[in-house]
């Protein structure tokens, strides 16, 4: 399958509300109880709120056969407020092609730093490409407690960054 990676837009609130929808309620699992899902991701998706929400963000859509298996986007001052991929499409590498082209999309932007608030399912992940954890916390959701980590990574200038061969 080829991926391919566009710029995110206002029209992608669907597919981007269904890719959250169900990585939330089934890629972590693992890491949250049902309360704790329900809490973060609700029963349904309310896609007027995810058409205003991602109306402030930039960002990305990765497409396998065109179909949309993941989004990454962040806030102006460079908070990474959306990263999620489909259960199905994990392990893919899909996660790590966004998050570059975030970066690279930070960096062009003058941006020297990238903050988050990774869940305990996404904190591994985030680790592994050089994200730091500042601060663990618990946040209230729908009365429900979720724990989850404040993370950040400062960018450099992209001259500075390792060489990856595999790509």
């Amino acid at each position: 399958m080829t991926l391919t990676l566009r710029p995110l837009r206002a029209e992608d609130s669907r597919d981007a509300a269904r890719i959250f929808f169900c990585a939330v309620h089934d890629g972590t699992r693992h890491a949250y109880t049902l309360q704790e899902r329900r809490a973060w991701a609700g029963d349904s998706i309310d896609l007027p709120r995810w058409q205003t929400r991602l109306a402030s963000l930039t960002g990305f859509v990765a497409e396998e056969n065109a179909e949309p298996v993941g989004f990454m986007a962040m806030t102006p001052g460079g908070h990474l407020d959306l990263a999620f991929v489909l259960p199905s499409c994990a392990g893919r590498g899909i996660g790590r092609a966004l998050l570059d082209a975030v970066e690279a999309q930070a960096r062009a932007l003058g941006l020297g730093r990238l903050t988050t608030h990774a869940s305990l399912a996404a904190r591994p992940f985030f680790a592994r490409q050089g994200w730091r954890v500042t601060s663990e916390e618990t946040v209230l959701r729908a009365g429900v407690s979720l724990r989850r980590f404040a993370m950040d990574r400062q960018l450099g200038d992209a001259r500075d960054q390792p060489c990856d061969i595999r790509r």
